[in-house]
């Protein structure tokens, strides 16, 4: 299967320790901004419209992460996305960031749909749930 979304980014000075490669942390923090990228360029979700005006959130309630090959500043990085499961109330992604020689991190995500005023999951928008599966229909070239 394809990714549903895909692009580069450059590690900088700030992402790194002072050994000259990416503190892992910062990773997740790449993480983050890519996820939210993808439900901006990706989706054509405003990510920033789920927090104001709707307050909802999708916060990670299960993050696995492996480290394969360090990166360094300087290096272009490919991130890419693909989703593995869209329920009713969750999204399970699996996230790469590769170089040239290969994944340098992979993660595993579950984001859940989680109301802002009650801290308690409920279903995702209807909106968001459409296009999650139109993604998913173009990766699988339906």
């Amino acid at each position: 299967m394809q990714p549903v979304f895909e692009r580069e980014t450059l590690v900088r000075f700030g992402h790194c320790d002072p050994s000259g490669i990416v503190f892992f942390p910062r990773y997740f923090e790449l993480l983050q901004a890519f996820v939210e990228d993808w439900f901006n360029d990706g989706l054509g979700v405003r990510y920033a419209s789920l927090l104001e005006p709707r307050r909802i959130s999708l916060p990670s309630v299960q993050l696995q992460t492996r480290f394969e090959r360090a990166s360094r500043e300087g290096d272009t990085l490919t991130q890419r996305l693909w989703i593995e499961r869209v329920g009713r109330r969750s999204i399970t992604l699996r996230v790469s960031f590769d170089g040239p020689e290969g994944t340098r991190v992979a993660f595993g995500q579950v984001l859940v749909c989680t109301s802002l005023e009650t801290q308690q999951s409920q279903p995702l928008p209807e909106d968001v749930r459409a296009a999650l599966v139109r993604a998913v229909q173009v990766a699988n070239g339906d």
